[in-house]
């Protein structure tokens, strides 16, 4: 039986993607095994968000060729699909594949006839008319959360993301291949569907007579059984009064938004190109946490942008300290060649950068310490998703947080009430009934 391996990089989108890949190869026999272990293919999911994940992309390549040089290494993703030509120059590549081309990855595999002379590259300009297939999921991969990825692509063209040139424009996922998807995972036993994309906001800007709300309500309204839903990050125009209104009546609906702010500065705002003002991320942001006791808001936040002065900094600083906000995945800014920002003049120090992320990491950890705090002696559902080594359980609440608790007659994939007693490195809690 032939092997495969997969290495990640990047975002849900590319998780979700992999995990079709990887059920592309097993239906047409082949083993999955640990990327550090010898396989005849690996397969190396890219990312070119930041230079950070250039490097580690392409570290994980070169670590597949020093593991087995004679296999088959197909690389695909952001960077295969914006550098495609230099990817294939490098040593022992033998596919290219470009993000709109990730299905046709097992099939070219399979039917190689050796090693190529030279590799094969997959990776056309997309199309609006590349439209995202319904995932055909068989198998449970011993997991509790399920992600659906709805749309495809980004026309926001912020000054500082590469994302609009390696994913193309905003192509959606037909609703019924949606509720297909949905309805499949949730027999195979998911308890919790996460909807994901790469401008999730935008889902049916494409499709007449769609937009998120509406699939939302359309989810709702027609998919039985036990499950929960969760939003995939959102950016703050396209959070509307519906979909607020539906995470606070509907208890299929997790009580949790991620809402990239990216500075707190109006100037650097504009200069992003981000099309909103720190004023109306601070209303948006009390407003859900007036209508929805006990939301977790979550957001990004980037610091070191071109121009970015210590008080561009502060202003993002207080507005953050201010909010009621969970948790903050902090960014410097990475200087991206084909972008706007690029070019700008006022490029931080990367000692600067370094600075001024600390001290956003920091204030993202008290955030984060208040707001479980917040939640003590409060009973919360979770969805049980692993036994750790102690014998205890882990498992996620509809407000994100993570929660360790004793067994009981619990299993991995139940819903569970717990009460939230203590937080150390995670939240801790007593088991009151399975739900």
């Amino acid at each position: 039986m032939r092997t495969v391996a997969f290495n990640t990089l990047g975002c849900k989108v590319n998780q979700v993607e992999t995990e079709q890949i990887k059920e592309d190869f097993i239906r047409r026999g082949y083993k999955l095994v640990d990327f550090n272990q010898t396989a005849d293919v690996y397969v190396i999911n890219t990312c070119t968000v930041t230079h950070v994940s250039d490097r580690k992309s392409r570290t994980a390549l070169h670590r597949a060729v020093r593991q087995n040089p004679a296999a088959v290494v197909v690389v695909t993703g952001c960077l295969a699909q914006i550098n495609s030509e230099e990817i294939a120059g490098m040593d022992n590549v033998t596919l290219v594949v470009g993000n709109s081309k990730k299905d046709l990855i097992a099939q070219t595999v399979d039917e190689l006839d050796g090693k190529p002379d030279r590799p094969i590259i997959l990776a056309d300009p997309i199309k609006p008319e590349d439209r995202p297939q319904m995932g055909l999921y068989t198998l449970h991969h011993k997991r509790t959360r399920g992600f659906v990825k709805i749309e495809d692509g980004c026309e926001n063209f912020c000054s500082y993301c590469i994302v609009p040139l390696t994913r193309g424009p905003v192509r959606s996922k037909l609703p019924e291949e949606v509720r297909g998807e949905i309805e499949n995972m949730v027999r195979l036993g998911y308890k919790e569907i996460v909807l994901t994309g790469i401008h999730t906001g935008l889902y049916g800007k494409d499709l007449a007579g769609w937009n998120l709300e509406s699939l939302l309500y359309n989810i709702i309204q027609t998919i039985e059984g036990e499950y929960r839903l969760r939003l995939s990050s959102i950016e703050p125009l396209e959070l509307s009064p519906g979909i607020i209104e539906l995470a606070a009546g509907d208890e299929h609906f997790c009580r949790h938004f991620h809402i990239p702010l990216q500075s707190g500065s109006d100037p650097i705002l504009r200069a992003m190109g981000r099309k909103y003002d720190s004023q109306y991320y601070r209303d948006l942001l009390l407003d859900i946490s007036a209508k929805i006791p006990g939301v977790a808001l979550t957001t990004d936040v980037m610091t070191g942008f071109p121009g970015e002065s210590e008080e561009n900094f502060n202003d993002t600083f207080k507005l953050l300290n201010e909010l009621p906000i969970y948790n903050m995945h902090v960014f410097k800014y990475s200087r991206r060649v084909g972008t706007p920002a690029a070019v700008m003049e006022g490029q931080i120090p990367e000692v600067v950068k370094q600075e001024r992320s600390a001290r956003l990491l920091n204030l993202a950890e008290q955030k984060r310490r208040a707001f479980v705090e917040s939640q003590q002696d409060k009973v919360l559902t979770i969805l049980v998703e692993r036994k750790s080594k102690n014998g205890m359980l882990c498992g996620i609440t509809d407000n994100y947080i993570n929660v360790l608790f004793s067994a009981g007659h619990i299993k991995p994939g139940q819903f569970a009430g717990v009460r939230i007693k203590s937080f150390d490195d995670m939240a801790t809690g007593e088991l009151i009934d399975n739900i």
